[in-house]
């Protein structure tokens, strides 16, 4: 897909396949200047509005009671916003922080990605077991002449079947379970969750506030 290339052996799962693949990778480069300049852009733009909003909010006298207060804590509102700007925003280092936490997601996107291809290996454990399993133990059993053929596709059947379920199905299984919990815990809910010190706290009508949902 990152190669904007097709093969001609593998055949596409529906129409339009290439064109849909092409628009994806497209959609994803275009995420990583956003990803880079979001954050610091924003920061920027809110520091240069603050100014404006309190020459805004100067420019009116003629207020009741009422609305002076909230334009008194708008301004302090303000005040606090542009103190706690000037003292910890540093378009700098938001910027090289900002950088380094895109090139941390992109690189963990691709290995994260490439991750899943040990799903792909064990699936060719699986096929080569299972060629081994049929070429080592029933298919000798049908070369057998014929008046021992009864006997020995039986004990064969047997033998293979308790080795496909205790090999094939259990183990492989089991590994093939493990290694895609493993990957979807660690490789796919990285993207969604940073441990920063928050407590998770689920969502319940429980710990809303009645008198602030109104009638």
């Amino acid at each position: 897909m990152f190669l904007f290339t097709s093969s001609p052996s593998n055949r596409p799962l529906y129409t339009g396949q290439d064109k849909v693949q092409d628009v994806l990778v497209t959609l994803a480069i275009l995420c990583i200047p956003v990803l880079l300049l979001g954050k610091p852009v924003y920061l920027y733009v809110t520091s240069r509005r603050r100014p404006r909003q309190r020459a805004r909010l100067d420019r009116y006298t003629s207020l009741t009671e009422e609305t002076e207060a909230l334009i008194n804590v708008a301004e302090a509102d303000i005040e606090n916003a542009d103190d706690d700007s000037e003292e910890t925003v540093n378009m700098g280092d938001v910027f090289i922080k900002q950088a380094i936490h895109t090139i941390e997601y992109c690189l963990s996107c691709i290995s994260n990605t490439a991750s899943y291809l040990r799903l792909w290996a064990l699936s060719l454990a699986h096929a080569q077991l299972s060629e081994v399993l049929w070429s080592m133990v029933l298919r000798q059993a049908f070369r057998m002449p014929s008046y021992a053929f009864s006997v020995a596709v039986f004990a064969a059947f047997a033998f293979f079947a308790v080795l496909t379920v205790a090999i094939l199905l259990v183990m492989e299984g089991l590994s093939a379970f493990l290694h895609a919990l493993r990957l979807h815990w660690v490789e796919f809910q990285s993207k969604f969750y940073s441990g920063s010190g928050v407590l998770f706290v689920p969502f319940s009508f429980s710990l809303l506030d009645l008198e602030t949902l109104g009638p």
